[in-house]
């Protein structure tokens, strides 16, 4: 069923510092997105994702049915979307979030852990999330996430 994501962070320096990236990435598509964030925070947490539910607006509780994560305290605010939303928020360990955890060491390929993450761009974290979701991936038939996810979308917006 679509519309269920795995979300983590993704730290550069381990330092307070520095900026983090946001994981998530959808579980029957593997569609992943990537978001830069100030810090590890569950404020910059909730900003990111308060952003993702004003851009896909009145559609929102279709694309994200339910967001797994860990327990840490960066996402002890996620809970918070149940609030205002459809969403179903489920906390898990590491280990049963292997979708995103998969993604976060192709992440790794372009940004070596212990690289600070200040000194990437939005850019550069744009060009390797597409990349991400242009390589097609044997679970889906050699087809790509951003195929399905389009897919998906068309569906939910009535496009095609």
């Amino acid at each position: 069923d679509f519309g269920h994501w795995e979300c983590d962070l993704v730290l550069g320096h381990k330092t307070k510092d520095d900026d983090v990236l946001l994981t998530l990435c959808e579980r029957k598509t593997h569609q992943f997105f990537m978001i830069k964030i100030e810090d590890k925070t569950s404020a910059s947490v909730m900003k990111a994702f308060d952003k993702l539910r004003e851009y896909y607006g009145s559609k929102w509780n279709q694309i994200f049915k339910s967001i797994t994560t860990d327990n840490g305290s960066e996402f002890a605010d996620l809970s918070d979307l149940e609030q205002v939303s459809k969403t179903l928020v489920l906390y898990y360990t590491s280990c049963d979030k292997g979708s995103v955890e998969r993604h976060n060491g192709l992440i790794r390929r372009y940004i070596p852990k212990g690289d600070r993450m200040d000194k990437y761009r939005v850019e550069d974290i744009a060009k390797i999330e597409v990349w991400c979701n242009s390589l097609p991936r044997k679970i889906l038939n050699y087809k790509t996430p951003e195929d399905y996810f389009d897919t998906e979308l068309d569906r939910i917006y009535g496009r095609r």
